[in-house]
This record gives structure tokens, C-alpha cells and sequence, in this order.
């Protein structure tokens, strides 16, 4: 027996226990019965929610929405009551699709999941109405003042609802292993666009903007944006949605979008979700992207001006096969949906940019991933992650992503390109608008790929792979002359060149990182000077470089970046930008006292999802 079975059949435990297969076969169907997800109240294998029909106004003066929504159901259990999730609505009454008021019990709000809402259903329900509004502190919406935009004339709304925030903003059963369709009416005030993650169907009579989403997707893909926003084709079957002042901008830098369209087919099989468009969100848009189906949303801070950092725009495409098409059934296997779009957006962007393009990002993946490593508690290491009762955002890292796609780019060496690419066309056509575990892939792993390659398979250490802190030894390690040349230059440095002795010529911004990220761990202010006066990184543009100098100048006291450090911690929400700033801040007592004094004026602008790290991070207490 080779070491590959050997491992698996250490995890055949584990596997029965995730897919709760029992003698049954581990894929479900919406006929099947689907694993337990700990993070919902739900209970979709005695009655689950299949189709989502929303109808709401937003009231921005009162940052609520209200409305109802129809909730249409598969009764596999008669006699049980339907079992939802919800967090700070106020439910203003239930109705059943037979006739009557259907009585309900909102259960007292748990930190992690909320509260569970109870609804008892008549013998002939075959779908429930539920009239609520939202709280103007609904985690999954953020309301902009006009100020926060960049037009400054109009207010604006987005929702953000991975991992469980969609029941923030509506009932319904928040695990991502059940998958719903929806459709959606929504009203808003004169002058501004709604768009959703779904069909645009236009503006009716009545003035609702209506949306159609006909493929199942799980709950947190539902996502809602309004506010003064234009358009600009890229394709007949992509565009971009953004302010009228950066919408232009935004088109030029994003216009390969439809190659890469073309060539992430040409991979792993059709696109399958009709349009693919981008809506560049206001600076305050907790995460760089979000893969919400049809219409990924956006961070203007992806607009550096040279296309050097629309690698997040080929992560997010990547998304409509790997996490929309096929999706962690719970947040346990959020690899599955990282690490298979990490190693997916690398070879897009080989195939768009460039083998030297690619292995630079690869390389730089690697390094970002091992000085997280170095940080993480063990638990936080491990791909198939125990969360127990932790918030699923508790295991948000580079874990899931750079180390999910070494794991996959670990296969591909063993097994070839050619039979690796197979395997995944297999995977995304065989789990088609399926929601998996990880007990699914190992499954699908041995029957189409390892059983018949024993050579490959007994130099797969699966167990350490997915159960294990660390990096297994067998992680591959890209290697980029484009980042050697920096080191060369480093080095120059080092040895006594000047900063503006140094070839810099036609750098991208990931070489920039790279110098910033090289350099001795600790400058005088004289050194950043010196390099500031050469390379400008203090009125640089582009955010990813701006955030690097920013955690060095907190480090070496760099005063002259004062300015910008606070207009930027004001102005950009991004908490993979937010996160190192403000932990550099706080390694001193002066530093922590600072970045309270920064958090307490820039806190309101930032999203929830921001706030809940950094809350942590700083001590907050109001």
C-alpha cells in the first residue's frame, strides 16, 4: 500500500464524519443530505430554503431597509417548524403560502451565529413570507455619507455577506451548502442604481430595480450595490459599473478582462453565468474583491494605473468556477474555495501576462504566506480547519488561499499539467452548482487521479497536507528573475549606492514590494528619507505601496509620512491594508495610544468586516 492511500485511509474517519456519507456516496444533491454546518441555526435536511424572493426599499436617512421576502421550501420532515438564521432584524410578521399569519420564535442573538428564527408551518406551506427591516447596524451593509464617495454628491450602499453576514440584512438559511435561487425587487431614492449579483432586469413601472438570478448559489453571494454609478462595455458580455468620475479610470485599467475571460474557458471549461462585471466599490470596501456571481465587487485600490495589480480582477473571475460553481459546503473547507482560485488565477495570469509575471506573484505568495505562518497559532495552520464555535473570519489568512494552491501546484508537479488540467475540468463539470468538502476532493482525488498513478500518489503526504500546521517540505517554490533582479539591486544598495543609483527602470509594483519588503528591518529616519526623496513612496498612488512604506515608516518613526498615514487609514477600508498599519502602531505603548486616537476618527467609515479584526487588534472599547 502507497503512502498517498496510507494517508488517506488516516483520513477516512474524518471523511465520514464530514459528508455524514455513512455507506452513502459523500457528494450531495439538493436531494442528499447535506453536512452539518455549525455556524447556522439552519436545519435544511428536515426543510430547506430553495428560492429567495426579495422586495425591499432602502430608507439611507435611516440606514434600514424594509420589505419582505418569499422564501419558497423543500419539506422533507412535515411535522418540523422552518429553521432560519437572523441577526438584529426586526421581524414584523410571518405569513404561510396556504393562508394566515404563521407564529414564529426569534431566539436570543448568539455572538457568533445570531439568532435563530423558528416559523411554524401549516401542513400545505410550501413557502413562508416574512415582512422585517434591517438595523442601521445590519453587518452585512454599509452606508456611505455622500463625503465617503468618490463624487461626494449622493450617498451609497453595498453588502458584504461572506462568511455569515447575509443574515444581517435577510432571513433566510446562511450556510453556504444551501444553495438557493433569488429574484429581487428593489426600491431606491431618485438619481440612484441599484445593480445586484444577479441578472439586471432593468427598471419597472413602479420604479423597483429588478434582478434575476437563476442558477443556485450559496446565501453569501447575494450581494446588493446602490448608489450614482455609470457603465462602460469592456465586451459584449463584460463591463464595469463605478462613480461617473472614476468610471472611465477604471474601464482602462480592466480592459483585458474579457482575455482573460476567454482564456479561463479555454482551461476548465464555459463560463457559466451569462455576464462577467466588475463594480469598482468606494475606497471603504472591506476586502480587495468579492466573487459575488455576474458581478464581482471591487476596490478602487486595484487601479494602480499600470494593470499591475488587476491579478485581483483573474482571483475573482477564477471564483465563478471554483467557490460559486463549485463551493465549500461549510467554512471548515474554505480552502476549497481559495486555494483552488489562487492556483486558477495563477495560471490565468500565465497565460494573459506571462510565465515571469506569474512566477513573481508566485514567489511573493510564498514569502507573503510564510511570514504569516510565522505569526498564526497552529490551529489558524491547518488547511482543514478546526473552528469549533470561532467565527469562520477567525481562520481568514493566507492559509487557505497560498497554501490550498501549493497543494494543488503539489499534485500538478507529481501527475503532469496535462492530466492535472483533466482532473480539474473533471471537478468543476462533474460538481456543477454543487456545494463540497473536503471529504468530497479526497474522494474525487484518489478515484480520478491517484489510484491510477501509484508513483505520484506515494509522494502525497495528504494528511500532512490538510491536517497539519506548517508547510509540508514537498511545497513547491516558484523562483522570478523579475525578483532577483531587485535583490540585485538590494544589494547595491546595501553596499553603498545611493537610492537613485539604483536600475529601477520599469518596475511593477510587486519589484516595488519586493524592495520595500527586502530591506534591513530597521532604517533611520535619514534612510527612509533618502529613499523617499529617490522613489517617492510617500506620495505614491498606488496602495499596496503606499501600505508597505507606511508600516516601515511607523517602525522607523518616519515623521514625514505622518500625513499620509492619516489620510489613508481615513480614506481606505481595506483591511488587508488596515491590519498591518495599525499592528505596527500598536507593538508600543505611544504607537498603541496613537492608533486609537487614528481608530477612533476613521471607525465609522470602515465596514464591520474591518472593525471586527481591528476592534480586537486594538483593545477597542468605544
Amino acid at each position: 500500500m502507497n503512502l498517498a492511500r496510507i494517508a488517506l485511509t488516516a483520513l477516512l474517519p474524518l471523511v465520514c464524519a464530514l459528508a455524514a456519507c455513512q455507506g452513502a456516496p459523500p457528494l450531495f444533491t439538493p436531494e442528499r443530505p447535506l453536512p452539518m454546518d455549525e455556524h447556522s441555526h439552519a436545519q435544511p435536511n428536515r426543510v430547506r430554503v430553495r428560492h429567495v424572493s426579495l422586495n425591499l426599499a432602502l430608507d439611507f436617512e435611516a440606514r434600514r431597509a424594509e420589505g419582505a421576502v418569499r422564501l419558497e421550501l423543500v419539506r422533507k420532515d412535515p411535522s418540523a417548524p422552518l429553521a432560519l438564521d437572523a441577526r438584529g432584524l426586526e421581524i414584523l410578521s410571518i405569513t404561510g403560502s396556504s393562508g394566515g399569519v404563521r407564529n414564529y420564535n426569534l431566539g436570543a442573538e448568539d455572538a457568533v451565529k445570531g439568532s435563530a428564527l423558528l416559523v411554524e408551518l401549516a401542513p400545505q406551506d410550501t413557502a413562508v413570507t416574512i415582512r422585517y427591516r434591517t438595523s442601521p447596524g445590519a453587518e452585512a451593509m454599509q452606508w456611505l455619507e455622500p463625503a465617503q464617495t468618490a463624487g461626494g454628491g449622493k450617498p451609497f450602499l453595498f453588502t458584504q455577506g461572506q462568511s455569515i453576514l447575509t443574515r444581517s440584512w435577510i432571513p433566510l438559511q446562511d450556510s453556504p451548502g444551501v444553495r438557493i435561487t433569488y429574484d429581487a425587487a428593489i426600491r431606491a431614492p431618485a438619481g440612484l442604481t441599484a445593480v445586484m449579483s444577479a441578472e439586471q432586469l432593468g427598471r419597472d413601472a413602479d420604479g423597483a430595480w429588478r434582478f434575476r438570478m437563476e442558477q443556485p448559489i450559496p446565501p453569501y453571494l447575494i450581494a446588493l450595490a446602490c448608489g450614482e454609478l455609470a457603465f462602460r462595455e469592456i465586451s459584449n458580455r463584460s463591463g464595469v459599473w463605478a462613480e461617473p468620475s472614476v468610471v472611465q479610470a477604471a474601464r482602462d485599467e480592466l480592459v483585458d478582462t474579457e482575455m482573460m475571460i476567454q482564456c479561463a474557458e479555454a482551461l476548465f471549461g464555459p463560463y457559466r453565468w451569462g455576464r462577467y462585471d466588475l463594480i469598482i466599490l468606494p475606497p471603504s470596501f472591506p476586502f480587495g474583491g468579492m466573487e459575488n456571481p455576474r458581478l464581482t465587487f471591487a476596490t478602487p485600490t486595484i487601479l494602480a494605473g499600470d494593470k499591475s495589480l488587476v491579478g485581483l480582477v483573474a482571483h475573482e473571475l477564477a471564483h465563478s468556477w471554483s467557490g460559486n460553481l463549485v463551493t465549500n459546503a461549510t467554512w471548515r473547507d474554505f480552502w476549497l474555495n481559495e486555494g483552488f482560485t489562487v492556483y486558477f488565477e495563477q495560471r490565468i495570469m500565465e497565460e494573459v501576462y506571462g510565465a515571469a509575471r506569474s512566477d513573481m506573484e508566485k514567489q511573493l505568495g510564498r514569502a507573503d504566506l510564510e511570514h504569516e505562518l510565522a505569526a498564526l497559532e497552529p490551529w489558524q495552520q491547518v488547511l482543514h480547519v478546526e473552528l469549533g464555535a470561532r467565527h469562520p473570519d477567525e481562520a481568514f489568512s493566507q492559509v487557505p488561499y497560498e497554501k490550498g494552491a501549493l497543494l494543488l501546484r503539489r499534485i500538478e508537479q507529481l501527475v503532469g499539467r496535462k492530466d492535472f488540467d483533466r482532473f480539474l475540468r473533471g471537478w468543476f463539470d462533474g460538481h456543477a452548482f454543487e456545494s463540497v468538502t473536503t471529504a468530497d476532493f479526497l474522494e474525487h482525488l484518489e478515484r480520478e487521479l491517484l489510484a491510477d498513478r501509484p508513483e505520484a500518489a506515494q509522494k502525497l503526504d495528504l494528511a500532512r497536507w490538510l491536517r497539519e500546521p506548517g508547510l509540508p517540505d514537498d511545497a513547491p517554490r516558484a523562483s522570478s528573475a523579475l525578483l532577483a533582479a531587485v535583490d540585485a539591486q538590494i544589494e547595491r544598495w546595501k553596499a553603498g549606492a545611493a537610492p537613485q543609483e539604483l536600475d529601477t527602470q520599469g518596475w511593477v509594483t510587486q519589484q516595488w514590494l519586493r524592495l520595500l519588503d527586502a530591506l534591513p528591518e530597521q532604517l533611520t529616519a535619514e534612510q527612509m528619507g533618502a529613499l523617499d526623496r529617490a522613489f517617492n513612496f510617500t506620495s505614491s498612488g498606488n496602495s499596496e505601496i503606499v501600505c508597505a512604506w507606511l508600516v516601515r515608516a511607523v517602525r522607523a518613526d518616519y515623521r514625514p509620512a505622518d500625513a499620509k498615514l492619516h489620510a489613508f487609514l481615513m480614506n481606505v477600508g481595506r483591511r488587508k491594508f488596515l491590519k498591518p498599519i495599525y499592528t505596527e502602531l500598536a507593538k508600543t505603548p505611544e504607537g498603541l495610544r496613537r492608533a486609537q486616537e487614528l481608530y477612533a476618527k476613521a471607525r465609522p467609515r470602515y465596514h464591520s468586516v474591518s472593525t471586527g479584526t481591528l476592534d480586537k487588534l486594538l483593545a477597542w472599547r468605544g
